[in-house]
């Protein structure tokens, strides 16, 4: 498997061959983002091909969340005892059994038993792919590459949000070839992951040293490997001889900062437009259904404008800049979405105006920029496991998002809950500016021991 992956990269050639392997990881945040998304365009008939109250409406959304953090919660330990690639194969098929289940339910429950079980693909590849791509790139692209995961999400959330749009004309029953269509690219991510090899970091990690060293003079030469290698090892040699575990004091700084950005991530709103747009159009803009999915298209389009200028600039600027700046955006974005509520009259153009500058900001910003600080700011040893705590913490936050935004929307008002969201958002500008460091530019191993200097 190793050998023929590394004829295909030796063809490719140096980074290129790194951004080859790297994409075939973000397959899995292309599921990632299909999946969560294609809710937003297919619960609307849902909702009424089962007369859903906004309770169960909101369960149905968010059983793939709850399954999510079930996957987060094993992906750490499992992707640090099998490999950061064998997990993903099976991450492809649960996408790929999700996805013929999600199409065929009969009712409610088989349609969230379903989703659960993609969930734990999401939890497993939303953890794993970051990871695995971090640990191939080199220290100059990493942020760049680790990004390409995000590319990848909202690449799938845009898929999704086209497809909705097309199929929503075909009738009542169009739901089940949106979730049904999840099979493709989930057989795409399987057949990808048997033509690229394992992390060289885990390899080494794993005693497999010969073959973690071909993986690395495959993708940067046998001179620059030689050396890589070398800092490898003996950062793993570090980090067991100090026993580095999740409860080390070096960890607890990092471990604080990945919860409290993956948190914030998720409660500053994000979600309730990706998830409920077509909710929130019809139902509070008294717009058509074909309408309010048609709102999404520009939404996920949106989307993939901002991450791609986020690929441009990560590694440019810096993680930190990024954050400040699009935090700063993303309040003042919601203050004013909250305050057209507030209007008499509102226009429908200038809401959706609001919640796209609201998109664009989140996905120049802590969209990608929080992924690729969860993926290089621990330590090899506990890699996976420290990475699986923060990814749980994010999905997390997402469910009560996620089961919670209707109720709210109900009890609040748009006004109200888009106004919380942007004090939220606030509170995270203030969090980076005092706690956040700038990891631009340093390896793995580099970002690792600053912390162990920190507690020397």
């Amino acid at each position: 498997m190793i050998a023929g992956s590394v004829e295909l990269r030796a063809r490719v050639g140096g980074r290129r061959d790194a951004t080859l392997l790297a994409a075939v990881a973000a397959l899995a945040g292309l599921l990632f983002g299909f999946d969560t998304a294609v809710v937003n365009g297919g619960l609307l008939l849902l909702r009424a091909q089962f007369h859903l109250t906004n309770v169960q409406a909101e369960f149905a959304a968010g059983a793939l969340i709850a399954g999510a953090v079930l996957g987060a919660s094993v992906a750490g330990w499992s992707g640090d005892r099998f490999g950061r690639r064998t997990m993903l194969v099976w991450t492809a098929g649960l996408f790929a059994l999700s996805s013929i289940g999600a199409a065929l339910p009969s009712n409610l429950i088989e349609f969230e038993a379903a989703r659960l079980i993609g969930g734990l693909g999401i939890g497993l590849g939303s953890t794993l792919a970051p990871v695995y791509i971090s640990e191939i790139a080199v220290p100059g692209t990493r942020g760049r590459l680790v990004t390409l995961n995000q590319l990848a999400v909202v690449f799938g959330i845009l898929g999704s949000y086209f497809l909705c749009w097309a199929l929503a004309s075909l009738g009542p029953g169009s739901w089940r070839w949106m979730f049904g269509a999840g099979l493709i690219p989930a057989l795409a991510l399987l057949f990808g992951l048997f033509n690229i090899p394992e992390s060289p970091r885990w390899l080494i990690k794993s005693g497999r040293s010969a073959e973690a060293g071909a993986v690395l003079a495959s993708i940067a030469g046998e001179e620059e490997a030689a050396r890589e290698k070398m800092q490898i090892e003996e950062a793993i040699r570090e980090e067991r001889s100090a026993n580095v575990r999740l409860a080390s004091p070096e960890l607890r700084r990092p471990l604080f900062i990945a919860i409290t950005l993956a948190v914030l991530q998720q409660i500053t709103g994000i979600n309730t437009v990706l998830y409920y747009g077509s909710v929130l159009f019809s139902e509070h803009m008294k717009q058509q259904t074909s309408s309010a999915i048609g709102a999404n298209v520009a939404i996920g389009a949106i989307n993939v404008v901002g991450t791609i200028l986020s690929i441009l600039w990560l590694d440019k600027f810096g993680r930190r800049p990024l954050l400040l700046w699009t935090f700063a955006g993303m309040a003042a974005s919601l203050a004013v979405l909250a305050g057209l509520f507030l209007l008499p009259h509102v226009s429908a153009l200038l809401i959706l105006v609001s919640v796209l500058a609201y998109v664009l900001f989140f996905a120049i910003g802590p969209g990608p920029v929080v992924w690729v600080y969860i993926a290089e700011i621990f330590p090899s040893t506990v890699r996976g496991r420290a990475a699986s705590v923060a990814i749980v913490a994010l999905w997390i936050a997402c469910l009560l998002v996620t089961v919670s935004f209707l109720s709210l929307l109900h009890s609040a008002g748009p006004a109200g809950t888009f106004g919380i969201y942007a004090v939220l958002s606030l509170f995270a500008l203030g969090f980076v500016f005092r706690c956040v460091p700038e990891t631009r530019a340093k390896s793995l191993e580099e970002i690792s021991a600053g912390w162990r200097k920190m507690q020397s």
